[in-house]
């Protein structure tokens, strides 16, 4: 059963369900011996989600926090060491190279670094059509080049620039190429891995602005991981909250803004800075204590409890789940009755 059952968007179409995802990496030291077993870096521990027709689905937390390992792993760019993805009634998990190649005409991604994403030694028509000659070897130059140019109108690219190389681009213009690319097979879902991060302010508010365009324009449901908060608030319909490879919280952006309820969000969410200097200088900010603790030696329990001010033994003893809160209101804390 989703964890979305009580969600608003259960009356959407579901396109991807994630059930108990883990991805773990067997770590090694330089120095160590070819048959030692290493130890086991957790980056993702075991993420349930629900992604649905139309919606953009936001992931947040710390650096480290397993979040582009999860979106890497929901298209099977990583292998998963446990769990489901469910995609349209399949189960991506089992399918093999080729039947997963197909499936990539459904499921594109948007990478955070926009230059590095891109061959240097191809052109921008080259890049933008690349998928097109991939899955559909049977259309001629002409029809390439014509939705080449077209894909390029729509994401504010000239179609004169189509000759030219990335590296004559600005960062913001080869994230354009980035979104070009990954919508010129019209795709159901669209993960973008932090893909404004490396962009000045009004750059991003372009780039954001575009997308959502482009999703009511196309009918898209999107991933979208970031840092910025405010971002993730202005984009996104629901948000899920990360920290140290598992979900902490999960609920409809009005919500989790209005009334976060897991310490972790609590924090993050103090940290956003509030433009009104007179409210910005009264906000209480909720510091974290402590360092984030190692993916290979995660605590036992609530992985939070390390630097949470609510923790107590009870805590080391049992993993929390995703719990319903209210509609549309879920988190991963035992203590939620006391710290409310």
């Amino acid at each position: 059963m989703s964890l979305d059952q009580n969600n608003q968007t259960s009356d959407k179409k579901l396109l991807m369900d994630v059930k108990d995802l883990k991805v773990h990496f067997n770590i090694k030291k330089d120095n160590a011996l070819p048959w030692s077993k290493g130890q086991t870096l957790k980056a993702v521990d075991g993420v349930s989600l629900s992604i649905y027709e139309g919606e953009t689905l936001g992931i947040v937390g710390e650096s480290g926090c397993g979040k582009s390992t999860l979106a890497r792993a929901l298209l099977r760019l990583l292998p998963i060491t446990e769990g489901h993805v469910v995609w349209l009634g399949q189960d991506l998990t089992q399918l093999d190279k080729k039947q997963m190649r197909d499936k990539r005409q459904e499921l594109q991604m948007i990478f955070q670094d926009p230059l590095a994403s891109l061959n240097p030694r191809m052109t921008v028509g080259e890049i933008i059509a690349e998928p097109l000659k991939t899955f559909h070897p049977s259309l001629s130059k002409e029809e390439v080049r014509d939705k080449v140019k077209s894909i390029m109108t729509r994401v504010g690219l000239l179609p004169n620039v189509i000759n030219r190389y990335p590296h004559e681009f600005s960062g913001g213009q080869c994230q354009r190429i980035g979104i070009a690319r990954a919508l010129i097979l019209k795709p159901k879902l669209i993960v973008c891995d932090e893909p404004v991060s490396a962009l000045d302010v009004s750059i991003q508010a372009q780039v954001v602005n575009l997308l959502k365009e482009l999703q009511a324009e196309m009918g898209l449901s999107l991933v979208f991981i970031a840092h910025d908060l405010s971002v993730v608030k202005h984009i996104s319909d629901r948000v899920l909250v990360m920290y140290l490879g598992n979900a902490v919280e999960l609920a409809d952006k009005e919500s989790l803004y209005a009334k976060p309820t897991h310490p972790y969000t609590r924090a993050l969410l103090s940290a956003v800075p509030i433009p009104d200097p007179d409210l910005e200088r009264k906000k209480k900010v909720q510091l974290l204590v402590g360092d984030l603790p190692s993916p290979i030696n995660p605590p036992s329990g609530c992985v939070f409890r390390t630097r949470c001010p609510h923790a107590n033994e009870n805590c080391a003893q049992s993993k929390p789940v995703l719990s319903p809160i209210e509609t549309n209101h879920m988190a991963a804390c035992i203590r939620l009755e006391d710290i409310a």
